[in-house]
């Protein structure tokens, strides 16, 4: 087989001058990743107000953080289409001069360093609420980016509140939970269990591959997470108490909730990422959601913000974080909810390393 060499550049004093890296190297060197490391979740409580008033301070976490994948939520920007007619939920609505506005200022925001090193997809509702956003790093070629639990290419789940991405050795599935409700109605109790039904059917039904699920899971599994645990279970909304015992207390922290949750990491052999990695409670650091600073929910903390990761994972994770903290949200970026992030260390299946 013909063979070429390459010369090999002396210095004046017949050195061998060590090769410069190029920006074309460099770049060669980032298409051979196959595999994010770095993970970073945030319910935004729109997106949009956060680039308005909050970017600085985010975009100084993203910028030291550096993370591979960006999954948020609660974008609250409206899908694409005209009144009346059919929405399009992956694009931002534009068709009028104040949609358009509020379009430019997000997309600006996100083509500035370092959001223009990512490629974004979006999950969105027909209005201003819920909806999904998730930022990749361009030196990632995910194989396949769908929008719902059943993986049909051109299905958006209602409300957007699912991103499903496939690269070359896992799943990341970006979600916004459905919030449980205080009263049985119809958008409420029943709406939360389907979801809790779907939800393991498709964690039980796609193991073939390991899985990162991330996001606003809307509920805290165990009393350690939450920061008053009797407070949370008693707590009513305008006197109404549910006919079913397992479904009185905050939306979120009911005992039937945190039953189908642990049945869902138990049979989709999931691993709580941070619980895995703290095992105390933390008065101070451990929730990632925090009640409006004036009134009866003051200090009252829970932590519904999650990675939960395939048990073949869990040897690998380095890191999982709260970034925000007390009671005064610190780090929360204008949101009630603060950014979980999550590192895992590289895969050490030789399938997954460059050939030599």
């Amino acid at each position: 087989m013909k063979r070429f060499f390459k010369v090999v550049e002396k210095d004046s004093d017949g050195s061998s001058k060590k090769p410069r890296e190029t920006e074309n190297d460099a770049e060669n060197e980032e298409n051979k990743k196959k595999e994010p490391l770095k993970f970073m979740t945030w319910n935004a409580n729109s997106f949009l107000l956060r680039v308005k008033n909050n970017w600085p301070d985010f975009t100084n976490l993203i910028t030291t953080f550096d993370p591979d994948v960006i999954a948020i939520q609660e974008v609250r920007m409206p899908a694409a289409g005209a009144k009346g007619a059919s929405k399009v939920p992956g694009e931002i609505k534009d068709d009028t001069s104040a949609a358009r506005e509020e379009k430019k200022v997000l997309m600006r925001a996100l083509s500035a360093p370092p959001f223009g090193n990512y490629q974004v997809w979006w999950s969105l509702a027909d209005s201003k609420y819920a909806g999904t956003a998730l930022l990749v790093k361009k030196c990632f070629k995910p194989k396949s980016v769908v929008f719902n639990l059943d993986k049909l290419a051109s299905k958006h789940e209602p409300d957007g509140r699912v991103i499903l991405v496939e690269f070359e050795t896992l799943r990341l599935l970006n979600t916004y939970v459905p919030n449980n409700g205080w009263k049985e109605e119809a958008n409420s109790f029943q709406r939360r269990r389907k979801w809790d039904k779907r939800i393991l059917e498709f964690v039980t039904q796609n193991s073939d591959k390991p899985l990162i699920w991330c996001g606003d899971l809307n509920v805290s599994h165990e009393e350690i997470d939450v920061s008053h645990p009797e407070f949370f279970s008693t707590a009513k909304l305008n006197g109404y108490i549910p006919p079913n015992k397992e479904d009185c207390g905050q939306p979120g922290f009911t005992l039937a909730e945190r039953r189908r949750f642990g049945t869902i990491l138990r049979e989709g052999k999931l691993v709580d990422a941070y619980r895995f990695l703290h095992k105390d409670k933390d008065m101070e650091r451990g929730f990632s959601w925090s009640g409006n600073p004036v009134g009866r929910y003051r200090g009252k903390r829970m932590r519904i913000d999650y990675f939960l990761v395939s048990e073949t994972l869990k040897e690998r994770i380095v890191a999982c974080e709260i970034q925000g903290h007390g009671i005064e949200l610190e780090g929360f970026y204008g949101s009630d909810h603060c950014p979980v992030t999550l590192e895992l260390s590289p895969s050490s299946d030789p399938q997954n390393e460059d050939a030599t």
